[in-house]
Formats: C-alpha cells, structure tokens, sequence
C-alpha cells in the first residue's frame, strides 16, 4: 500500500511560516577574549565513560577563542606524542596523559593548573 507524498513529514528540518514579518534570528553571541596562560584556571581530567573503556584526559576550562583553544590543544597533543580533539570547550587527549599535560602547562606559565 503505497502512501502519498503530501502526507510524508518533511525529512529536511525546514518549517515553513507564513508570517510576512517573519525574520531569522542569526544573533551570534562574541567569543570571548583569550585570558592571558597565567590567569586561566584549567583542569586536568581523567574519563573513561562512555567511550569504550578507553581513558582520555580532559583539560577543562579554557577562557578564550576556539582558535587558540585548537592551538592549545595542538601544543598539548605533540608534546604527549598523541592523539586528540578539541570538542564542546574540553580538549582531549588519548590515553591517562595527567601528568605529562600538568607538566607542560606549568612549564608555559598556567601556573593556576591542577588535576582533580
């Protein structure tokens, strides 16, 4: 028994207003100005939920640009010698790295680092 077309949903995400005074709201919200290394307060985190069992280290709470938080998190990944994103303002990086990530940002003046 075959359906019609007109009685599918749209499958494209788009609605539809009739409304002539209708306006897109395409308010962006400014990020926020990178805080020099010695006044960010980040996190070291290690988190094995939701991903296979796997342990990824998390540096959480990083005040600034997504630009230089993927910078941050380049520098991070190459002195571990691994792998890693940068996702929702967390970097991660493969494998219980705590240490090695304390180290180096203590040793690049974020001196406000810790582990918890």
């Amino acid at each position: 028994m075959a359906t019609s077309k007109k009685k599918q949903p749209l499958s494209n995400g788009f609605v539809f207003s009739t409304d002539p005074n209708f306006k897109l709201d395409t308010t962006d919200t400014p990020e926020a100005d990178t805080l020099p290394a010695t006044d960010q307060k980040l996190r070291i985190k290690l988190e094995t939920k939701q991903r296979g069992g796997k342990a990824v280290t998390l540096v959480l709470g990083f005040v600034g640009t997504t630009s230089d938080m993927e910078a941050l998190g380049k520098k991070i990944k190459n002195h571990c010698g691994t792998g890693g994103s940068v996702k929702d303002g967390e970097i991660l990086i493969q494998g219980d790295q705590r240490d090695k990530v304390l180290q180096w940002l203590l040793a690049n003046n974020y001196k406000q680092s810790k582990k918890i």
